[in-house]
């Protein structure tokens, strides 16, 4: 989008620090999963980003707490397959309803309501849509919100806004859409401040009864936790239906509220994501190591702004 770094909250010369940060974090990721084998040191990494070890060392660790590789230690399939059976545990225990008790210091409280009927026919007739695009831990969103309502949550690059933002006007083309960074920075903050957990977050989304479903069973999936698109149709009680999951799992519209990124595949492998393998994998690591950390309220995750 032209002049999106002015629009951003009037920042008009340079990318946030810490949104640059975490595209640096991702592009070592990526290195890395691709080259696990060789088990490249230190210095190739920080060479592969363009910056000198200690600086991409201190980044690293501001982000996430640990060292690169230590952190890769959280996305390795054994790990991922333990996490598997920790919920299959759960789900034959007949204790997948509550799963929303377990790991709440870090997760947030979010209810899920579905358009009415005029809403979804009208395409937001008589409905006032404001967005915005802000920083985060996993880079750059776009958020869109209707009566306090989040109806739509995307991770993005910076060349993507222009289309993003289109795709959603075209989506909701009668509705009246403007552009708020300000109030909609505060509900970004939240979404991202450990602090804020005992809010209530209140989701607008478009979809079957089925597709609300699966994203209502998403929600109640643990932090730091993983299921397999199987699980879920276990958890919603069709178990035949793992491709339908698979496909409601795909259109996910507010995503990391509707955490579809905690769906792997059934082997331990991170199957595939909307906003990128590399996103989601640092999604999933993060929430591991702050999950066994056991970090309390007030840990501040919002990056940029």
């Amino acid at each position: 989008m032209e002049n999106l770094k002015k629009k951003m909250c009037g920042q008009k010369d340079k990318m946030p620090i810490k949104l640059v940060n975490f595209y640096r974090v991702k592009q070592a990721i990526e290195y890395l999963s691709d080259n696990f084998k060789e088990q490249p040191d230190l210095s190739l990494i920080a060479n592969k980003i363009n910056m000198s070890p200690y600086h991409f060392q201190r980044i690293f660790k501001d982000w996430v707490g640990l060292s690169p590789k230590k952190f890769l230690s959280y996305l390795t399939v054994d790990f991922l397959r333990h996490k598997i059976r920790e919920t299959d545990n759960m789900i034959h225990a007949a204790e997948i309803s509550g799963l929303s008790s377990q790991s709440r210091v870090h997760d947030l409280f979010v209810h899920i309501e579905g358009v009415t009927p005029h809403q979804y026919k009208t395409r937001g007739l008589g409905m006032e849509i404001v967005y915005g695009f802000h920083g985060t831990p996993f880079g750059l969103c776009f958020i869109a919100v209707t009566e306090h309502k989040i109806v739509s949550l995307k991770f993005i690059d910076m060349d993507m806004a222009d289309a993003t933002l289109h795709l959603f006007e075209q989506e909701w083309n009668r509705a009246d859409i403007v552009q708020k960074q300000e109030y909609t920075q505060k509900l970004v903050t939240q979404i991202f401040t450990a602090g804020n957990r005992n809010d209530r977050l209140e989701l607008l989304v478009k979809g079957t009864s089925f597709q609300i479903k699966v994203w209502e069973a998403l929600i109640n999936i643990p932090f730091g936790q993983v299921a397999s698109f199987q699980q879920v149709a276990e958890i919603i009680g069709q178990p035949k239906a793992v491709r339908a999951v698979g496909s409601a799992v795909g259109v996910n519209p507010v995503s990391y509220l509707i955490p579809c990124h905690r769906v792997i595949a059934g082997n331990g492998t991170m199957g595939n994501y909307h906003f990128g393998k590399a996103r989601k994998q640092l999604m999933i690591g993060r929430e591991a190591v702050f999950h066994d950390s056991d970090i309390t309220s007030g840990k501040q995750l919002t990056m940029g702004t």
